[in-house]
């Protein structure tokens, strides 16, 4: 088996597994991991396929993954993954110990929704938008005093 395609294809089943965590689009991580399976399938080394043009040609890979397929042969690496990889700051992490929010439900918020602060947090729950995910379990005015009084102590 050629090693360019089991390294990729490792690399698209983390990123699967990263975007799941994220909870990121269901059809995203299935395409990955759809892209993973078809490169161990596949009969020779993708970067022979790359050469010829024919990366699309490989059930599972669209236009997306071919240009990942192609990042990946030219830089060893992909920048999206690398991406993925970037823990949450501490700051942020921190947020899971405020009433009704999870580990998962930040992580979402903070890459999913873009939320970076406390005072896009407070946003979020004053536009009575975070009681529409199905993760937050919590009181949205409890969290809401939590939160500012977070920013009163300037906690982090």
């Amino acid at each position: 088996m050629q090693d360019n395609n089991q390294r990729l294809a490792a690399l698209f089943r983390s990123m699967a597994d990263l975007l799941s965590a994220q909870r990121a689009n269901p059809y995203r991580v299935r395409a990955y991991r759809r892209a993973a399976d078809a490169l161990l399938a596949l009969k020779e080394d993708v970067a022979a396929v790359a050469q010829r043009q024919g990366l699309e040609e490989i059930d599972g890979i669209g236009e997306d993954l071919s240009k990942k397929i192609e990042e990946f042969l030219e830089t060893g690496t992909i920048r999206a993954y690398e991406e993925l990889k970037t823990p949450l700051p501490a700051e942020v992490k921190n947020w899971a110990t405020l009433p009704g929010l999870s580990d998962s439900l930040v992580t979402y918020l903070y890459f999913r929704l873009g939320i970076r602060t406390l005072k896009d947090l407070e946003q979020l729950i004053q536009s009575h938008l975070l009681r529409t995910l199905p993760s937050f379990a919590g009181s949205e005015d409890r969290l809401l005093q939590a939160v500012q009084q977070r920013m009163q102590n300037h906690e982090p």
